[in-house]
């Protein structure tokens, strides 16, 4: 007698639950593809260099290290000196800043449900500008700019949502008018800095600036941005399932008992936060936030549980990667700013040209 369970066709046996669908499992193989491709692109970061150090000596280096563990030294101090005071700070800050950028930009695509908006539109971007150009109009150290420029940026996207919940009619419209808004004033400001600088020493300190670098980054700098850039991806990470239903409208979003507007404060503060850290201590860096959430969505698709994950790993590579390109092409160092705009802007081009929905 042939039994239930074995003809072709034969329902699954119950309490069996299906197994990860295809799109998932490519998902979790584009993850940990970029997490392998992040590790050795830190590895070889580690080692190029104008003074190149062995991957021996690096190793070694970063054992000797560990409190408690004392190595045989085959290192000069020169070579320590340049390892953990100049070359790991900038990596660091390089993976921290691309990794914010891209989960800010990813998340401000989904709460304002347009995928041609990056991190910088509530004026971030334009208010850390502003205060970095006081700073050095008053002449203060580097991280006396890098304060200023985190403050002024936050200072202008809480004006933004000042405005915003004052004005009338649809909310992500008038937060994004908002936005446009108050950055035009600052960017009116930093010109008006740039007009009264002094051209010598103050004006070519502001330009420099305003084109984004990680030159002399510095564990201060590292210090100073880790901890808002934790808190914002920590409350990112964790509410990317919560990013889908804001893409679905405030109505749907009603029916399955979620607070829409209190959803979106929160995500924009956080997005803020890791914007704001990253503005601050490597100037203004564009297109990250645009070009790799797209990117991702190429490989992953569109769920943000998949998307916020991906964009981090893929835009802490991809700044990295831009990075050692920019100190180690030419004798002279190209501002990182410079570098991420060629491949943005033809990017974009791309996105609205191209005839399929984005």
């Amino acid at each position: 007698m042939e039994r239930r369970g074995d003809r072709a066709g034969a329902a699954p046996e119950r309490g069996r639950r299906p197994g990860p669908s295809k799109a998932a499992r490519r998902a979790a193989l584009v993850i940990a593809g970029l997490a392998a491709f992040l590790v050795a692109a830190v590895c070889a970061s580690l080692m190029l260099g104008r003074y190149p150090i062995e991957p021996a000596q690096a190793v070694s280096m970063l054992i000797d290290a560990i409190p408690g563990v004392q190595l045989e030294q085959t290192w000069t101090d020169q070579q320590a000196t340049l390892f953990f005071n100049v070359r790991l700070p900038r990596i660091a800050l390089a993976l921290m800043v691309g990794c914010c950028l891209a989960i800010a930009g990813a998340a401000y695509q989904g709460t304002f449900q347009n995928p041609l908006v990056s991190p910088d539109i509530l004026g971030a971007s334009q208010g850390a500008a502003f205060g970095a150009a006081v700073a050095i109009l008053a002449s203060t150290s580097a991280f006396g700019v890098s304060v200023s420029a985190f403050g002024f940026s936050l200072l202008t996207v809480s004006l933004v949502l000042l405005v915003s919940s004052r004005a009338k009619g649809n909310r992500i419209l008038v937060t994004v008018l908002a936005g446009t808004m108050i950055s035009s004033l600052f960017s009116a400001g930093v010109s008006y800095a740039k007009l009264v600088a002094d051209p010598t020493d103050d004006l070519p300190a502001i330009t420099y600036w305003l084109m984004g670098s990680l030159t002399g980054a510095t564990m201060s700098d590292v210090m100073l941005a880790v901890a808002p850039m934790a808190v914002g991806v920590v409350v990112l990470f964790a509410l990317r399932w919560r990013i889908n239903i804001l893409t679905m409208g405030d109505d749907e979003a009603a029916t399955m008992g979620i607070n829409a507007k209190r959803l979106r404060l929160v995500i924009i503060v956080a997005a803020t936060l890791t914007t704001a850290a990253s503005v601050a201590v490597s100037g203004m860096i564009g297109w990250v936030g645009l070009v790799i959430p797209h990117l991702c969505r190429m490989m992953v698709g569109s769920d943000y549980r998949k998307l916020i994950p991906t964009s981090m790993l893929l835009g802490a590579s991809f700044l990295l990667i831009v990075d050692n390109i920019a100190r180690l092409a030419t004798t002279s160092e190209i501002p990182i700013g410079i570098l991420t705009a060629f491949v943005g802007a033809p990017f974009f081009l791309y996105l609205i040209t191209r005839k399929k929905k984005v």
